[in-house]
């Protein structure tokens, strides 16, 4: 920061401190303070929006992933007994593909038509934040500039050339003032009204993608089913297949072998 940079920092920092005392009179724009609590709503939205838009991304690479170690931690386990009518590896087929070729093909449009508009998006926010401060620093200092003008009417100085001196810094502080102020006002609600336009595209593009994973995803799974026995398709189909499965535990409960950790 450059030592006038430093100077007006103090400066404004002074006159904040004079503003909550009441020293100092603060302009107030009531449609300037709407517009910019829509705004920070807008932001603090998109940039919940881009951070879930990539966490969606990385989850759908992480379950995919999950999905190939589970299939291939059941072919492990069923082994030679999954040999019969090779289930288990059509079942890990399924998933592999899954992850190497459908995840892998929905990348690229998902980065090209989601995340990278959305982070687009998010990356004005840094310049307008930047003219929202400094419109806010230009407004203390014409607030101060007014405050001094004031006193100096009410109370004359020795010297007569004071006054026209701040009176002629205060209108050039309002002309500033009112000019970034003016901008502001009137750019921060189109901004805020081309969120929805410029949106569409991206949210259509995520419903297609998440269809055509969905779709894929059932495609590829509903093709394994064909491999398993019909009875327990059916059983499945009827709702009895967990009546199967507590029978199964019932006969691993009365096996002798099961209660020997009770034995001290």
């Amino acid at each position: 920061m450059s030592w006038n940079g430093f100077k007006k920092a103090i400066n404004r920092a002074g006159t904040s401190v004079m503003m909550k005392t009441g020293h100092v009179e603060r302009t107030v724009d009531k449609e300037f303070e709407i517009e910019e609590r829509r705004y920070r709503t807008m932001e603090t939205a998109c940039n919940k929006l881009q951070k879930e838009a990539k966490g969606y991304l990385d989850s759908l690479r992480a379950m995919t992933a999950s999905q190939t170690r589970i299939a291939e931690t059941i072919d492990a386990f069923y082994g030679d007994a999954g040999t019969r009518d090779g289930v288990s590896k059509y079942y890990l087929q399924a998933v592999q593909e899954l992850d190497s070729e459908t995840v892998k093909a929905l990348d690229g449009p998902f980065r090209e038509t989601v995340l990278e508009p959305i982070t687009r998006f998010c990356a004005y926010f840094q310049d307008i934040n930047e003219a929202i401060k400094k419109r806010n620093h230009k407004m203390m200092d014409y607030d101060a500039l007014r405050s001094k003008v004031k006193r100096l009417t009410e109370k004359p100085s020795d010297d007569v050339t004071k006054l026209p001196r701040l009176e002629k810094d205060l209108a050039f502080s309002k002309e500033v003032y009112d000019q970034l102020n003016n901008q502001l006002s009137d750019e921060l609600p189109k901004l805020i009204d081309l969120r929805v336009p410029y949106l569409d595209p991206s949210f259509e593009a995520l419903v297609k993608i998440q269809l055509r994973f969905c779709t894929e995803s059932y495609t590829r799974l509903a093709q394994v089913q064909q491999y398993l026995d019909a009875s327990t398709r059916e059983e499945y189909a009827t709702g009895a297949l967990d009546n199967r499965v507590e029978e199964v535990l019932q006969s691993m409960k009365e096996l002798s072998i099961t209660s020997l950790g009770n034995v001290n």
